[in-house]
């Protein structure tokens, strides 16, 4: 990234009267229901950041989200590693910063446990594992029947693929999968010991992704979820979770520290920068911005139709296929 880029983006975020994450909605207890959007929402605040929380609806699926707006700026979700590493590249919010005597290798080992193994578990037992009414509730609730069905079993079938599961494979690759993720809840669990973060007692953006995995898999998952029942053997996961919520999602809430989710008309970014820049002044008119909103319902019209579209021409390949089939993913071949 270069220095005056980076510059310009940390002037804009300090010039901001108020950033603005936008992500999915409330659920489950959870003022964020999406295991992405989570670790984003702790990491603002475990940095203390202000910011107000707006809740996409236009597009509920749509992988640019979680983003945060500031100024002119915008970080988004499937750009430049996301919206942590944007904000930490850019010098703008590096909680890591504030550790410089730990070793950035055991925090970036610490790390891939997280972002891998447990994010792989999870993803496996939402998508694979899971009837589909949580990632219904999360993603899909708001479309049309056939839209979300398809949308769904489509992610369904993404994610096996790139997990590596086949009809073969199935049985080794969840206990691989599970064993895994019962690896990483034993390191952690030993890395955090009896203090409040995992390094050094104050935060990292380890804790962030820690906190939003966990948090979602105690409160999202069901009782029967193997994946739950793993944490919960760790006493001091838990208590760690526990803690923070109550200070992250609880108090935070009242202090101003993230208010309220929010419903925004649409999940499409107010203002995007321009291609190889941080920032892009626009003015900010009444009428550029009544625009806007047009271009914005012209989109979510496109995209509904486009999506009919696909139903339409899935259901005539398909050939008449039944609810039921699409519900059983063993009818399908995910082999090359």
């Amino acid at each position: 990234m270069a220095p005056a880029s980076a510059a310009a983006a940390a002037a804009e975020w300090e010039a901001a009267e108020r950033k603005v994450l936008v992500v999915r909605k409330p659920c489950f207890g959870l003022p964020i229901a999406c295991p992405t959007s989570l670790p984003v929402l702790l990491y603002l605040r475990l940095a203390q950041v202000p910011f107000d929380i707006h809740v996409g609806t236009s597009f509920p699926d749509a992988d640019h989200i979680p983003y945060v707006e500031f100024g002119d700026c915008v970080a988004f979700n499937n750009e430049k590693g996301g919206v942590i590493e944007y904000l930490k590249g850019e010098k703008i919010v590096d909680l890591n910063s504030k550790h410089p005597s730990v070793s950035p290798s055991d925090v970036l080992s610490t790390k891939a446990m997280v972002s891998t193994w447990l994010a792989d578990a999870l993803q496996y037992e939402l998508w694979v594992v899971n009837d589909g009414s949580i990632a219904h509730d999360i993603y899909f609730s708001d479309l049309a029947w056939p839209i979300g069905k398809i949308l769904h079993w489509k992610k369904t079938r993404d994610v096996k693929q790139l997990l590596g599961i086949t009809k073969l494979n199935a049985a080794e690759k969840e206990e691989e999968i599970y064993q895994k993720a019962s690896d990483a809840y034993e390191a952690l669990s030993l890395r955090l010991g009896d203090q409040i973060f995992l390094f050094d007692n104050s935060p990292t953006d380890v804790d962030a992704l820690l906190l939003g995995h966990a948090l979602f898999v105690l409160d999202a998952l069901p009782d029967t979820s193997v994946l739950r029942g793993t944490l919960q053997k760790y006493e001091n996961l838990v208590n760690f979770v526990e803690h923070h919520k109550v200070k992250l999602l609880e108090d935070s809430s009242s202090s101003g520290l993230g208010s309220s989710p929010s419903l925004s008309s649409s999940s499409t970014p107010r203002k995007r920068a321009s291609a190889g820049q941080s920032y892009k002044p626009k003015p900010k008119a009444k009428k550029e911005r009544t625009e806007e909103e047009k271009k914005f319902r012209q989109r979510a019209k496109y995209f509904l139709a486009t999506q009919l579209v696909a139903v339409l021409v899935f259901l005539s390949l398909m050939g008449g296929v039944d609810s039921s089939e699409l519900d059983d993913d063993d009818g399908m071949d995910y082999e090359d």
